[in-house]
């Protein structure tokens, strides 16, 4: 399940210079330790952390019933918190944003492709597996 790449393909010898190589632990979402982490996307802005703490605390609730574990992270920019939950196997990624402050939407990252994709706070669980 370890696998260094640069998202969206293997590493090779004559990779472009300045991608960053990434470490993902590329466990199946049924077995990986940490399910989902939730975060807000600047942590100095108290309407996205209050938000992104109504949407981890939803989940965290939901997920003692479907057996799933959620972690919240607002340490480091966004892309280092990516890279971070590439690492540990989590395979999703929340992003709360201030589109979803306007519309109760949020970004969901996969961790295997690195898609990205708007989806309701109320459809979060059921994407993830839960």
């Amino acid at each position: 399940a370890y696998e260094e790449d640069q998202l969206g393909g293997p590493v090779s010898a004559d990779a472009s210079a300045g991608k960053e190589k990434r470490i993902v632990l590329k466990l199946k979402k049924e077995i990986a330790p940490i399910r989902a982490a939730v975060f807000p996307l600047l942590k100095n802005k108290p309407e996205l952390v209050k938000k992104a703490r109504e949407v981890f605390d939803s989940l965290r609730s939901t997920s003692q019933d479907s057996r799933f574990t959620v972690m919240w992270d607002d340490n480091g920019n966004i892309g280092k918190r990516y890279r971070r939950q590439d690492e540990i196997g989590t395979p999703f990624c929340v992003t709360i944003d201030f589109e979803t402050l306007e519309n109760d939407s949020v970004t969901l990252r996969d961790r295997d492709s690195g898609e990205q994709r708007r989806i309701a706070i109320s459809e979060i669980s059921r994407a993830i597996g839960g």
